[in-house]
């Protein structure tokens, strides 16, 4: 019987191949447009994730000042070299603690210049950092201590100065300062922000405060934890030692933030998800809209078999078999649009994961959840036109031109 009816609707779908194509276009894009939005989203999700893990799964950054609606950070004076030191030999659980300092400078080799930031360092940044050397060497001791005018560069700016020649060894100019080449770093790219990480020139702290800043003030203090060590433990020690050292008295607010790299990823990908839900929710509305054309298009088909189903009605057929034939044609529609919507949006993702340069990430739940929609939108808006088709009275049908 099953059989039967799949038979008929499928000859009726065939005697209106372009008006079918027509209708089943807006489950269609429905399908695709959610697909591809929910697999581009998780595939940028991934994406930020896999940046931020970059920086260090147990990173700590601390840096003066409160950052908010109505929350000053201008007069809050910065940090210098007792507070990293003091960081250093009193946190229990930091495994690595280092300054950073920045400024942004014109650097100049032969005929070649650039404008980057240089950063002042120490030793224990790449440790923070995560961060290892493509050739060379990092910082001597004695040249941290001593403020002697190397750097190491990053990859961007070493294309740019040097193109295919060997840097290190080299000086380059930075601002008025000459300064050697030690070694240049491993290439990160661009950061989830849209910045480029390799656009940078590190150089011992101390050469950079006497040369470059003319100031002792350290902008951010970079600290990574112990494994196994709980952040939240190391974040709430370093608040009770800058407070301290701050003079900081009870019941006032910090002039400083210290942020766990973890909570700003858990915030990151929340945001990412959460816009990804959005969109597809959107895009889902475009389901709702194909089903009311296949609604459309039933009732449109009904008016014009009114005779067919008269006799068919007539000569013994019962109600529930022509709901039935009416309703498996509209799901059969609706699951047409939902295959052909399944494979155009996981086309459109993929060439959009490989144009953004993201993850493609299939969720086969949300596959499912889309081609079980579409289903679902073909019984809702299929049943309301098939009832009217079993409920016309066979006499009135007959003669219906």
């Amino acid at each position: 019987m099953l059989a039967e009816t799949l038979k008929l609707a499928l000859q009726a779908i065939r005697r209106n191949a372009l008006r079918s194509s027509l209708t089943i276009l807006g489950i269609v894009i429905g399908v695709a447009a959610v697909i591809a939005m929910v697999t581009i989203g998780n595939g940028t999700t991934a994406k930020v994730t896999e940046e931020i893990s970059k920086l260090g799964a147990n990173l700590l950054f601390i840096r003066p000042g409160q950052f908010g609606p109505g929350r000053a950070s201008a007069d809050a004076k910065p940090f210098n070299t007792r507070d990293v030191e003091a960081i250093r030999t009193q946190i229990l659980g930091a495994r690595a603690v280092a300054p950073v300092a920045q400024k942004s400078v014109t650097a100049i080799y032969g005929g070649e210049s650039r404008t980057t930031v240089v950063t002042g360092t120490d030793s224990n940044y790449f440790v923070t950092q995560d961060w290892s050397l493509a050739a060379g060497r990092q910082f001597l001791e004695g040249e941290i201590r001593g403020g002697r005018a190397v750097c190491i560069l990053g990859e961007t700016v070493r294309q740019k100065l040097f193109g295919s020649l060997d840097p290190v060894g080299q000086s380059l100019r930075l601002s008025n300062v000459s300064c050697e080449v030690i070694g240049h770093l491993v290439s990160r790219g661009q950061s989830s922000l849209g910045t480029d990480q390799d656009d940078v020139v590190l150089m011992p702290l101390r050469a950079f405060q006497r040369r470059l800043a003319g100031n002792s003030d350290i902008g951010t203090i970079f600290v990574s934890a112990r494994d196994n060590v709980d952040t939240a433990k190391v974040q709430a020690d370093i608040e009770w030692l800058l407070r301290e050292r701050r003079n900081i008295g009870e019941g006032k607010e910090d002039d400083f933030s210290v942020r766990d790299m973890k909570q700003l990823a858990q915030t990151m990908t929340g945001t990412t998800t959460m816009l990804t839900g959005l969109l597809g929710a959107v895009a889902a509305v475009s389901l709702l809209v194909g089903g009311i054309g296949i609604m459309n298009i039933m009732l449109v088909s009904v008016t014009e078999r009114t005779r067919e189903i008269g006799i068919r009605l007539a000569i013994g057929a019962l109600e529930r078999q022509v709901l039935t034939q009416f309703l498996v044609e509209a799901v059969t529609l609706s699951l047409f649009g939902g295959l052909i919507g399944i494979l155009l949006g996981l086309g459109l993702a993929w060439f959009a994961a490989s144009g953004l340069k993201v993850p493609f990430l299939v969720d086969p739940t949300i596959v499912a959840i889309a081609f079980g929609f579409s289903a679902l939108v073909g019984v809702i808006f299929g049943y309301f036109p098939a009832r009217r088709a079993a409920h016309l009275d066979p006499i009135e049908a007959l003669r219906h031109e």
